[in-house]
Formats: structure tokens, C-alpha cells, sequence
């Protein structure tokens, strides 16, 4: 079967790629390495990943997305490309279709950025969509309902707070605090109480091994080893689940803030329908444990993690092209 749709996830930290019948084909990190001397790509993807921290001088390791968008044009080229060929065989001969999940608030420059991107790497046609309709459909929300919808999308680089009826977005925030800036505070945290040094990658491990949203009664432990910031030398610490509860209280307060400010401003019906329904979470950061409890207590509106909220955007790019023509009206745009 020759594959003529694609639907992509072009997240900050990872890139998923859907395929209509098929499903989730592909799941990276948004990662290439590049040799600088023969200027060559080493890696892309989890290998690439791996370079993190580790490379020489002659190799440099781009995450080409940044905040959810473009940084790096030509990396997110080849990147893209990559995905493309290693999902579909007959690439040389059909050129495909891509749906790419793109945040809410982005400017209509990142968002042409996007479309010669897929364009450049191979693509007949590009549509861009905005990720929390993408994530509310892959949720499940019935979106083209009369009744209002909230979604709250938490990624690598963005999170994006979103009110849907009738298929498109009433209300929406989109707000550069996400898992990235959630990994720098506990790099900051353990720096300045244990005069310590460590990577991202130690970070998001922490995170994601005992990272909790609120403290507990039962503690989480781990071991981690970083640079002795007064010595230089290895030294082994541990960590608690409260204490990472404490380093990233502050991120977490900016999308609370963010959640507040897209309720006061949604209409009063369909804060009604929110109140009643509750509110969905999805995308990365709604694997921390307690986030729906936090935002629960401090909203005040019924919270829930989506089913697989990882792969909630690609399963919305790959509904959205089993339906294209119901859908090229009312969310995307196209090149």
C-alpha cells in the first residue's frame, strides 16, 4: 500500500509520526547530531539523543525545535525528512500529504516556517493544525459538539490551554513553560542546595522517576551523581519527591496562572459545560504524578488525564486524516 498521508507530532522533545490504518509509527526525540568538520548527520532521533552532554568539540547535538517552534530551519529540514523516509517506502515515488501539529499561538511567520520545512523534506502538500484541537480530538472530546470543551496540553516546549466548541477554539493560551523549563528548575534547585552540578537529561530522569506535582506522606527517593560545583569532582546525592515537588513549584504555578486566565476570559455557558464535564490533560507533562490533583484543588474544576496522553496530537493528526475533508475547513490551513 502506498502511503500518501502522514500526520506529525513536530514536538520540542520528541516527534511522533501517525499513519491512517497503520497507527503510531514512529516516536523520537527531536534530536540530530551533526558532524561540524565533514558536515555530515551523524544521528537523529534517540541515538542523537544519547550525544546529549557527551560530545567532542567536532560534533554538535541541535534540538531544532525550541518553545514548539522553528529554531534551527534547515536541521528541522533534514529532520523531517528522516521521519518521512523511515515511515514510508515508497517516499521517491509518491510524495505524501503531511498533517503537522503546530501551538496555538504561533505567528504567521513560525507557521510558513513549518509548511516549507515539509515542503523542502518531500511533502506534496502541508497542512498545519493547532495542537489542542489536534489533542482534544486524539483525546476523544467530541469537538464538534455545541458544548464547550477545555483542554490543557502540557509539552517539551509549550502548553497550550484551550476552550473548543463547535470545532474551533473559543478561547486559548499558549504559554512557553512546559517540560523543558520544568527539567531547568530542578537543574537550578539541586545547584543552589547542594552546590551541584547536573545535565537535563539527569533532570527529566528525575522527573520522571519520582517527579511529583504537590508533595506526598510517602516520600520518593533517588540517587543521583552530578559535579561538585566547589571541588569539581563526581559526588553522589540523594534526592526526594518533595523536594522536586519544591524545585518546580514555580513552572507549575505559571500554567495554573495560564489555566485561570483562559476560564475568566471563556464565556459563561460554556465555563458551565467545564464545571460540569471537568477539563482534560494531555501531552508529556500530564505524566507527572499529581498534576491533575493540583490543578483540581487549585481551579477548582474536575481535572482528568487523557488515555495516553503522549500520543494524544499524533492520534488527532491521524483522525483528522481519515476525515480531511470535514476537517480542512475548520482547523488548518494549508500550502
Amino acid at each position: 500500500m502506498f502511503i500518501k498521508k502522514i500526520g506529525i507530532d513536530l514536538g520540542t522533545c520528541n516527534s511522533l509520526v501517525f499513519i491512517p490504518k497503520k497507527g503510531l509509527v514512529l516516536n523520537e526525540p527531536s534530536v540530530i547530531a551533526v558532524s561540524i568538520s565533514e558536515n555530515k548527520i551523524l544521528a537523529v532521533g534517540a541515538e542523537a539523543k544519547e550525544m546529549i552532554g557527551r560530545t567532542p568539540d567536532s560534533i554538535k547535538v541541535y534540538r531544532p525545535l525550541k518553545d514548539g517552534v522553528i529554531a534551527e530551519y534547515k536541521i528541522t529540514e533534514v529532520m523531517l525528512r528522516y521521519f518521512i523516509t523511515k515511515t514510508t517506502k515508497s517516499f521517491r515515488l509518491f510524495k505524501p500529504e503531511l498533517i503537522i501539529g503546530i501551538p496555538a499561538g504561533v505567528t504567521s511567520t513560525e507557521k510558513r516556517a513549518v509548511i516549507e520545512a515539509g515542503i523542502l523534506a518531500g511533502a506534496k502538500a502541508v497542512y498545519v493544525a493547532k495542537e489542542p484541537v489536534l489533542a482534544a480530538i486524539g483525546a476523544g472530546m467530541p469537538i464538534n459538539s455545541c458544548s464547550g470543551h477545555m483542554i490543557v496540553d502540557i509539552g517539551g516546549g509549550t502548553s497550550e490551554v484551550a476552550v473548543i466548541s463547535l470545532g474551533g477554539v473559543v478561547n486559548y493560551s499558549s504559554l512557553r513553560t512546559a517540560g523543558d523549563k520544568i527539567d531547568a528548575a530542578i537543574v537550578d534547585y539541586i545547584k543552589k542546595k547542594y552546590k551541584l552540578a547536573v545535565g537535563s537529561q539527569t533532570a527529566e530522569e528525575i522527573k520522571k522517576e519520582i517527579g511529583t506535582a504537590i508533595p506526598e506522606k510517602e516520600e520518593k527517593t533517588m540517587n543521583i551523581r552530578g559535579r561538585d560545583l566547589a571541588l569539581g569532582l563526581p559526588r553522589n546525592i540523594s534526592i526526594s519527591s518533595n523536594e522536586v515537588a519544591e524545585a518546580i513549584r514555580e513552572p507549575l504555578e505559571e500554567i495554573l496562572a495560564t489555566i485561570r486566565q483562559v476560564l475568566r476570559d471563556t464565556p459563561p455557558e460554556l465555563s458551565a459545560d467545564i464545571m460540569d464535564k471537568g477539563m482534560v490533560v494531555s501531552g508529556g507533562g500530564a505524566l507527572l504524578r499529581n498534576i491533575d490533583t493540583l490543578i483540581s484543588q487549585n481551579i477548582g474544576v474536575p481535572c482528568f488525564i487523557a488515555d495516553e496522553p503522549l500520543t494524544c496530537v499524533a492520534k488527532g493528526t491521524g483522525e483528522v486524516l481519515e476525515n480531511l475533508d470535514a476537517y480542512k475547513r475548520s482547523i488548518m490551513t494549508r500550502r
